[in-house]
């Protein structure tokens, strides 16, 4: 388990112990796919509700952190920091995609003992050509990449699975 999957699913223990579910999503989220990208923080989507601000500051406190609001008030999201990571809870995507949406296309990938639910890779893609930052736009072309190789070498996967059945009736 590389030092990122360690790091995840120590955010995972602690969203688990604060209750807090989140969908991962951003770079570590693409890295989790196999995109070669690097990160400085982690981000999480998690619905802006009273009680998950309360979940996001218990979490905080698990992890040995402190949570603020860096862009406050023109942004809602919130980040905590801590010696090791930094994480950023997204309450909504530039790409408009809701929670709910976004969690129903979501990868669940086991990390250690917890299950973490990641971003599929089109709604990453979505999500970055919204925001159309320079940061986004640099990664685009690499996550682009790799959607087309995935879907190219599924549909391969497919198409030699079916031959090798029908071979297999023939007998």
């Amino acid at each position: 388990m590389s030092f990122d999957e360690k790091m995840i699913e120590a955010i995972a223990a602690a969203a688990a112990q604060a209750h807090l579910e989140f969908i991962l999503i951003g770079n570590a989220a693409a890295a989790l796919h196999d995109v070669p990208v690097l990160t400085k923080d982690v981000d999480l989507f998690v619905r802006y509700t009273p009680r998950n601000l309360e979940k996001i500051k218990a979490f905080g406190s698990l992890l040995g952190g402190s949570v603020s609001q860096p862009y406050d008030p023109i942004s809602r999201m919130m980040r905590l920091v801590t010696d090791q990571v930094s994480v950023d809870f997204v309450f909504g995507l530039s790409s408009r995609r809701k929670f709910e949406s976004v969690r129903s296309r979501a990868l669940r990938i086991k990390l250690g003992h917890y299950e973490i639910k990641v971003a599929s890779l089109e709604d990453i893609i979505a999500a970055k050509e919204a925001a159309n930052r320079p940061k986004d736009r640099a990664t685009l072309h690499v996550l682009k990449n790799t959607l087309r190789i995935k879907c190219a070498l599924k549909e391969e996967q497919a198409k030699y699975g079916s031959l090798r059945l029908s071979r297999s009736r023939k007998r």
